[in-house]
């Protein structure tokens, strides 16, 4: 006949079997966040590299604060890719909170030229459709992904 396990052994085992369903019972449905991109800065660029900061505006409709360490994006417009950037930032968004990220992001010479191609029919008064894609690290549980979709109306020139 095969030994029981040791009294220990089975305490220790129960008891992280309770911490652990305790723990998944914190983790309770939240609302995702609000993540808009409100500016875009140039920067000082290398070679055939433009640099520009990307400000994003993270809202937390959640009753818990939000901390992160890291953001990742990328920017399309017109359905082509265009900007993409990471940063090492760490911070935290407070409960029913917003903040301001700013995320360095290049701009290669042949996306800028793959733009240009693709906005050389772009007419007056006709937007071009953007999609910033993203992501907050957190952590195991808490990375929290976004996605903003829009559409950049350029000034209209002025008549001659």
């Amino acid at each position: 006949m095969a030994n029981p396990l040791p009294r220990t052994l089975t305490r220790a085992l129960l008891i992280s079997l309770l911490l652990t369903l305790g723990a998944c019972s914190t983790l309770g449905p939240r609302d995702p966040l609000r993540i808009q991109l409100v500016g875009i800065e140039h920067l000082p660029g290398e070679g055939l590299e433009m640099r520009f900061a990307v400000k994003l505006r993270v809202q937390n409709p959640n009753a818990s604060p939000i901390n992160f360490d890291g953001v990742a994006l990328e920017l399309e417009v017109n359905q082509q890719p265009l900007l993409s950037g990471v940063s090492d930032q760490s911070g935290q968004v407070p409960r029913y909170g917003e903040t301001i990220l700013h995320v360095p992001v290049s701009l290669s010479a042949y996306a800028a030229l793959r733009q240009a191609w693709g906005a050389a029919g772009y007419q007056d008064g006709k937007g071009l459709p953007f999609e910033l894609r993203g992501k907050l690290a957190g952590g195991l549980f808490d990375t929290w992904r976004f996605n903003d979709r829009g559409i950049l109306n350029w000034p209209q020139l002025p008549a001659r």
